[in-house]
């Protein structure tokens, strides 16, 4: 070992966050910075600035790893015309999917961090550098594991996946099912709305399940979303805060759930249900259940129960065997129940997932026309969707503050729109922070984006 007085301190060591794919893959990425930070390294922008970079990459497709894989080598031939060694720590789902290839294919990349190893972040980041480092014991003994300045937040409730759903590689990338201790995410609630965040955001691969995996609660409750949702909504209520969800399933919808997003203020009523397709056929090769006819029993029920509620879904096309008449379906099913919000996908066969050898495989230019041709229906009706909100008046969350030609724009988002995901609230005249809630007249809109006037006291 190499001896304290002839090691390197952590004093002025910065770090590049690199951080690519979903929400989740963003908390990770906070929760190892807030480990890095209560050891003293610091955060930069630019690789010129930085003496190591971090790259949380995802592998959710094989676009996305394609996208990780090259971020990572531009950062590192960067480096390498800039005559300057810059280490560079591989995080998340690449290392998690692809593991003991990684190090021969990407010589570039000094160390590789699957998902479960990622709180080991700061030993890892120390060897690298060649410092000494603070036993990571004294690390949880600061119980500093966010470090948000937004609004907004994401909160992980659970990791892993145990659906198998035939075109998704994230079970054998994150492993089974886990939920989250409720005292943790409660904790962490607590900790990020004392540090100004306004809208908790409960993220997880199926998000509806959590609990199924906890024997009670501590105080011998059952476990279940709706009970979680509650106990966040008390958390947040002395901040006037708001409490969304996504990624749930069709079957995570319980009557439970359903009552308490209807009927706790703080919880908002914007559901997030990804069906995929609504081809019964379809779903039973994907390894999900539904159909058309339940679908649309629950959408019906959804809008019945909690009156002027926003939905936002997925759809994927393309996936083995679909039938162009499977594809009209799914195209009428979206523009008969005129989804506020709509992610489309083009089906990929990827590694290890049964869909990659199923028969069938849908030529590569006919899931892009389908692709296209959904993309072009759902941009209609949630142009439509948006606009319906233009006369309404409500709470906006303040995101930031841009400098534009024609001056400083404030940046917020309503409670109908998941911030990062549905667009924005633009208001061109008006003081306020981030973090402040303004009450808003909506005057306007333009594609997914909402022109805003403020009209009440700004509050924090």
């Amino acid at each position: 070992m190499v001896s304290p007085s002839n090691t390197p301190t952590i004093d002025k060591k910065n770090i590049l966050f690199v951080t690519l794919g979903c929400a989740k893959n963003e908390v990770d990425t906070d929760r190892m910075r807030a480990l890095l930070f209560a050891q003293g390294f610091s955060e930069v922008d630019t690789p010129n600035e930085a003496d190591i970079v971090l790259i949380n990459t995802c592998s959710f497709l094989a676009s996305a790893t394609e996208e990780s894989i090259e971020t990572t080598l531009q950062i590192a031939e960067g480096a390498s015309h800039g005559v300057r060694s810059l280490p560079i720590v591989m995080c998340g789902c690449v290392p998690s999917r692809y593991g003991s290839k990684l190090p021969e294919e990407l010589p570039e990349v000094a160390a590789f961090v699957r998902a479960d190893e990622e709180d080991g972040i700061v030993e890892v980041v120390s060897e690298v550098l060649g410092i000494e480092r603070t036993p990571q014991s004294v690390i949880a003994a600061h119980g500093m594991l966010r470090t948000v300045e937004g609004a907004s937040a994401y909160v992980k409730i659970s990791d892993g996946c145990d659906r198998f759903c035939a075109f998704c590689a994230i079970p054998y990338i994150r492993g089974h099912y886990q939920s989250r201790p409720a005292d943790e995410i409660l904790s962490e609630v607590s900790s990020l709305m004392e540090g100004g965040v306004r809208e908790i955001i409960l993220i997880g691969q199926d998000t509806g399940i959590w609990g199924n995996d906890i024997a009670e609660t501590n105080t011998g409750e059952v476990p279940t979303l709706a009970w979680l949702m509650r106990q966040v909504a008390q958390v947040v209520r002395p901040y006037n805060g708001w409490v969304r969800v996504l990624y749930l399933q069709p079957e995570g919808m319980t009557d439970e759930l359903i009552s308490t997003i209807r009927d706790t203020p703080e919880c908002l009523p914007y559901i997030d249900i990804p069906i995929q397709h609504c081809s019964e056929r379809v779903l039973a090769r994907m390894g999900r259940s539904g159909s058309a006819p339940e679908l649309r029993s629950l959408f019906d029920r959804l809008r019945r129960e909690i009156p002027g509620m926003v939905l936002r879904t997925t759809g994927m096309c393309g996936f083995p065997g679909e039938t162009e008449e499977e594809s009209d379906e799914l195209y009428d099913f979206i523009q008969e129940q005129e989804f506020d919000y709509t992610s489309v996908f083009t089906y990929s066969p990827e590694e290890g997932t049964a869909g990659a050898s199923m028969p069938n495989q849908v030529p590569d230019e006919i899931k892009m026309e389908r692709t296209q041709r959904l993309i072009d229906l759902v941009e209609e009706l949630g142009f439509a969707g948006t606009a319906r909100h233009v006369g309404e008046r409500c709470e906006v969350i303040i995101d930031g503050i841009e400098d534009t030609d024609e001056g400083f724009e404030l940046i917020g988002h309503a409670w109908f729109q998941a911030p990062d995901c549905d667009g924005a609230v633009h208001i061109a005249n008006g003081e306020a922070r981030v973090g402040d809630i303004v009450l808003c007249d909506l005057v306007d809109s333009f594609c997914y984006e909402i022109i805003g006037e403020i009209v009440g006291e700004k509050n924090r």
